[in-house]
């Protein structure tokens, strides 16, 4: 027992420290716009009634996320991040000063964090309305079939990414970009979450080494076979998500035929053999949609490309979603090959 208490007050006594450092470091940026606060445990544990198990809105494998309410009444959401391990800290102090840095109306907002406690917290802004896993897949959720919705969201989430990959000032590898991990604010805007997975990637890198981490499914088959991630990395995951808004179905189901147990597998297979359209969700396809459709079904196939290299990138997919607006003008269909 004495061991522990030792162990705990030393860890205690260097979060403590890192958030001495963290405040230095954040009162030194020259964009005194964008603030980041520092709270006291005692803060959020008020704001969360000690961390009450009723107001848990989402557990994943880097942290359990609780509603919180500020003193200034403002709703937040708490992150209490798995990392314990003393030489993730400084990486985590990074990322939150990189963080801390973006503003982008597709990327949830950090407010701030709190390093006194064990675990390092984190303090984001509320999205109310549930992830778009749920949106596309939850049960009595079946009439949300707007095509024009799910290409507006679409768009959203590529910019985000695409802003975290070349705009912010050092570029950020999301790197568990699934439906699950974009939130739906409430007007269904958009917002890309959950950046506990993430890389700070140096200026002059296009690559790095790491253990392979993500979701099945949505995991690029070359990181996991060479651990080198790369933006390209998320343009794979990306492409999954959009199959995902054209299917309406799940990356992966047992539930499934066995040929179709994998969507990628399935949906790449009825693009080539040029019967698309037979896997997209009812409801879904019109003949005023058919176009936009199939060129965002030809631009997913391009995501899914198994080599990095040829996959475009998500300025490029951004670009291109924006663009199909334009479509509408032309009377043909850019059947490239994919």
């Amino acid at each position: 027992m004495f061991q522990k208490r030792k162990v705990l007050k030393l860890k205690q006594k260097f979060f403590q420290q890192n958030g001495v450092i963290l405040r230095q470091q954040l009162s030194t940026e020259e964009d005194s716009s964008q603030t980041t606060t520092i709270f006291s445990a005692e803060q959020l544990k008020k704001a969360t009634n000690n961390f009450d198990e009723s107001l848990v809105i989402g557990k994943g494998g880097y942290g359990t996320v609780f509603k919180g309410v500020l003193s200034n009444n403002k709703v937040v959401a708490i992150k209490k991040s798995k990392i314990v391990d003393k030489s993730q800290v400084e990486q985590f102090i990074n990322e939150v000063i990189i963080l801390s840095q973006i503003n982008h109306r597709n990327v949830v907002k950090l407010f701030g964090c709190c390093l006194e406690t064990e675990v390092p917290l984190l303090v984001y802004e509320f999205v109310n309305n549930g992830t778009l896993f749920d949106y596309l897949h939850k049960k009595g959720q079946g009439v949300n079939v707007s095509w024009k919705t799910r290409l507006r969201m679409a768009t959203e989430a590529a910019a985000a990414l695409s802003y975290l990959h070349s705009a912010a000032s050092i570029p950020i590898i999301h790197r568990d970009v699934k439906t699950a991990n974009i939130l739906l604010d409430d007007t269904y805007t958009a917002k890309v979450s959950d950046f506990g997975a993430s890389r700070l990637v140096p200026l002059d890198q296009t690559e790095i080494a790491t253990i392979v981490q993500g979701t099945f499914g949505y995991l690029d088959p070359e990181y996991m076979q060479s651990s080198q991630l790369t933006e390209k990395s998320d343009v794979y995951s990306f492409g999954v998500v959009l199959v995902e808004l054209l299917t309406g179905e799940k990356p992966f189901s047992f539930d499934r035929a066995e040929g179709k147990r994998s969507l990628t597998v399935h949906f790449l297979c009825s693009l080539k053999e040029d019967r698309v359209f037979d896997v997209i969700q009812v409801g879904l396809l019109d003949e005023e949609n058919q176009q936009e459709i199939m060129q965002v079904a030809i631009l997913a196939a391009r995501c899914l490309r198994l080599i990095g290299e040829e996959r475009p990138s998500m300025k490029e997919v951004t670009m291109e979603l924006e663009g199909l607006k334009l479509v509408k003008k032309h009377p043909w269909i850019n059947r490239q090959k994919f």
